[in-house]
């Protein structure tokens, strides 16, 4: 069995500002801004939240089914999926679009100018789940467009497949009825600390109302850890509430945190996926989280199952299979 992986693939072009934006962006002049920013150094790192967690999975010995929408533009990231062992099988090229992706400027301060361009994400909807012609024991929803993540969630649960909602950055563009559709019925719901306030926000529910609607929830907190939390059973059978804290791996140094969420999400679905505790699954994102935070891009944790197994027995004790 497999794992499905919808989400953006996405192209990310970061540039560095050798200089302070605030050296030339005056506060009193902001309404009438027109700035250039030179910049010496141009990097294209590929990315895009369902390319990311599926490049993630390989890093675990599994074999993912990524679906998803690129443009014409493809070419260069389709050969290092090839080059990586990421199946191309289920990704639609569309050929009158690009592919999403992200325009980064940081200037010394670390500071961010951002500007993306969803491209053929938008249209992520025109590669159903109901065109993928094999099996697969789980999968996740993360940030897409916005029709496809709601036709995804919906797919996997009218087949009774293991669900995994991650709305991430895609947040503000759900109402709150939206929303929680899409957490009912979902086997795991799985958000960074600020989405999780987001969402007892947007849908004016406690944090039991939210539990009563999946089966687990989990919160990242960065260098804090995790949380579990579980609510109700598959069978819709109440449970008390049941917390468990995930202790972070402490990373060897700090480099790029991009990614570090969708390197998480893998060790949850890797555990979904065998039929592992969430917590087994919680501490594999975890050291997951903490190798990718130490190399520069989102997909860069060299596919080796066995030292990353090893190393989890180091730190957890736990075999992993």
């Amino acid at each position: 069995m497999s794992v499905l992986c919808t989400g953006s693939i996405a192209i990310d072009q970061i540039m560095v500002f050798h200089d302070h934006f605030r050296n030339h962006i005056l506060a009193d002049k902001i309404h009438t801004i027109n700035v250039s920013f030179f910049v010496p150094t141009l990097e294209k790192r590929f990315g895009g939240t369902g390319a990311n967690i599926a490049y993630n999975l390989r890093v675990l010995d599994v074999d993912p089914i990524l679906l998803g929408t690129v443009g014409s533009d493809f070419g260069a990231y389709a050969d290092w999926m090839d080059g990586h062992g990421i199946r191309r099988d289920w990704i639609r090229v569309l050929d009158d679009t690009y592919t999403a992706q992200c325009f980064i400027t940081t200037d010394l301060d670390n500071n961010q100018i951002n500007s993306f361009h969803p491209g053929a994400m938008d249209r992520a909807h025109e590669a159903p789940i109901s065109r993928v012609g094999e099996s697969f024991g789980v999968g996740i929803v993360a940030p897409n467009g916005k029709q496809a993540m709601l036709e995804h969630a919906a797919s996997l649960k009218a087949q009774g497949i293991p669900c995994v909602v991650d709305p991430g950055q895609a947040m503000p563009i759900f109402e709150a009825d939206e929303l929680i559709g899409m957490l009912e019925g979902a086997s795991v719901y799985v958000v960074n600390d600020y989405e999780w306030a987001l969402t007892l926000e947007k849908t004016g529910l406690d944090e039991d109302g939210i539990a009563e609607l999946t089966g687990a929830v989990i919160v990242t907190r960065g260098e804090k850890g995790s949380l579990v939390r579980r609510g109700k059973l598959q069978n819709g059978v109440r449970l008390e509430s049941e917390r468990s804290e995930i202790p972070p791996v402490v990373a060897e140094k700090v480099v790029d945190p991009t990614g570090c969420g969708d390197a998480y999400r893998a060790g949850i679905l890797y555990a979904v996926l065998n039929d592992l505790p969430l917590e087994v699954g919680a501490r594999m994102g975890s050291l997951l989280g903490a190798l990718k935070v130490a190399l520069p891009g989102p997909q860069a944790i060299e596919h080796d199952f066995g030292a990353f197994r090893d190393r989890f027995r180091r730190e957890f004790g736990d075999d992993i299979g």
